[in-house]
């Protein structure tokens, strides 16, 4: 037997083609954990109605495409055997697909954080360490060897690293040993309002979430006491902090759970849930928040006397546990409904996220004069509005890309000071860590270039910098 080569290149033998199967086959089982082996795909692949040849260059386009799949995580479907097809409508054809995609992220997930594995942050050299304390790493070395119970990890190299938990440690105990008047915990002093930040845009792939989550986790780490709120219903906050939407969070779980109109309103206590920063906590999102949605028209006609209309809703429950924050950040739906409005009404500083090309910015002008308009109508219902800034974040911007360029600089002509003075960089390492559910804070240096991973995480964090000194101009603190 003879096979037919791309290209110009003979005929290979069937010898070679025994050694390509030999070859994927002793890497399959290297790999593969229940799923599909190589004899089964050979026959797949041999199948067909009209038969044919393999070439080498198929065979081993294949196999490189298989290991990818396998070193990403996902298990490969087996398929079923041929049947006669079956007319479907469109509702069962979405749902068959909804719960095959389900199961496959699911195995996914499963495989890259097992039951028995814990979400967390990585480790930081004393340079990170220090940066974080805001002190010197001579002070922090000598603060560290004054704490017998502090647990300090050596790296590979022998370098000591701290953990997420021993920065929080050194930041308490210095601020109770400190000297002078200096403050180590940047908690809220009397006066200063609680600052409620809803990061939004109209348009979905703006980077609205990956800011969201960045920003919660680096004033946390800062050491402000954070709530993160999910009010997208796609919920892919909640998953980047290790709350899966599906399984993770059940019924009344939500801020649905405590904004509903009806008896089964919870407090929003019971829907508040720690996560693994110290100080960073999180009410999770699923789809049961378009309820909401579907609730508040009867709500309206059936409303009496005393009660909080829908965009007051976030605001009250936010107000019950305010002594417990100095920030929440609250992660907005990419539609303009009657959740994004309450969120806007509850918020004290708005962060809206634009990608610098034409099409965002004419999708997010529709998006602001959309928003004015309706505001201005709850504003003459009796909404009151406590705003501090307003300002535009430029996200996965690149430097080198000439037309993007103009048209920060379109932005800058016509919103001046509004646009954040840093972009946030277009970069692998962000979509990189997003495919196992990570921040650019929670993966390893090491599985990067140096350059690439130093480069996002500078970006990354004078972006957040730059929001902190408005978070702190707002109390009337020194920036």
């Amino acid at each position: 037997m003879q096979i037919r080569i791309s290209g110009s290149k003979p005929p290979a033998s069937k010898a070679e083609l025994t050694y390509g199967c030999i070859w994927m086959n002793r890497r399959t089982r290297k790999v593969r954990s229940g799923s599909v082996n190589f004899s089964l795909t050979k026959k797949l692949l041999l199948a067909d109605q009209n038969p044919r040849l393999l070439s080498l260059a198929e065979l081993y386009g294949f196999r490189e495409k298989y290991r990818h799949w396998q070193e990403m995580g996902f298990e490969m479907a087996k398929t079923a055997a041929k049947t006669a097809p079956v007319p479907e409508g469109l509702t069962a054809l979405m749902e068959r697909h909804a719960d095959a995609l389900s199961s496959q992220l699911q195995a996914h997930h499963l495989k890259v954080f097992p039951p028995t594995s814990e979400k967390g942050i990585r480790t930081f050299a004393p340079s990170e360490a220090s940066k974080l304390l805001g002190v010197g790493e001579s002070y922090l070395r000598q603060t560290a060897s004054e704490m017998p119970e502090l647990n300090v990890s050596m790296s590979p190299g022998g370098r000591r690293t701290f953990s997420i938990e021993d920065i929080h440690a050194i930041r308490k105990h210095m601020d109770q040993v400190g000297r002078g008047n200096r403050r180590y915990l940047p908690h809220r002093r009397d006066g200063e309002q609680l600052q409620v930040i809803s990061v939004m845009n109209f348009k979905g792939g703006s980077g609205k979430t990956t800011t969201a989550a960045h920003l919660a986790q680096y004033l946390a780490m800062r050491g402000y006491r954070i709530l993160a709120i999910d009010l997208d219903p796609q919920a892919s906050l909640s998953a980047l902090f290790g709350s899966q939407p599906e399984t993770d969070v059940g019924p009344n779980e939500t801020l649905y759970g405590a904004i509903r109109y009806d008896e089964e309103q919870v407090p929003v206590e019971q829907v508040v849930r720690g996560t693994y920063i110290p100080d960073l906590h999180l009410i999770p999102g699923n789809l049961e928040l378009m309820e909401f949605e579907h609730d508040t028209p009867r709500a309206l006609m059936k409303r009496k006397e005393g009660d909080t209309l829908f965009y007051g809703r976030i605001s009250q429950v936010i107000e019950d546990i305010a002594d417990n924050y100095d920030v929440v950040v609250i992660d907005c739906p990419p539609q303009l409904g009657y959740l994004t409005l309450s969120a806007l009404t509850a918020a004290t500083s708005i962060l809206v996220t634009v990608h610098p090309q034409m099409l965002d910015v004419m999708s997010m002008n529709q998006f602001l004069a959309m928003t004015s308009n309706l505001l201005r109508e709850i504003e003459n219902a009796g909404a009151q509005f406590k705003f501090n800034w307003m300002r535009y974040l430029i996200t996965r911007f690149e430097p080198s890309d000439g037309p993007q360029n103009q048209m920060v600089g379109y932005l800058r002509s016509i919103f001046g000071e509004n646009v954040l003075n840093f972009p946030m960089l277009k970069t692998t390492a962000v979509s990189d860590a997003g495919l196992t559910n990570q921040t650019l804070f929670e993966v390893e240096r090491s599985q990067f270039t140096r350059s690439t991973y130093d480069r996002a995480l500078e970006a990354m964090n004078a972006v957040n910098d730059e929001i902190e000194s408005l978070i702190k101009k707002a109390w009337g603190r020194p920036t």
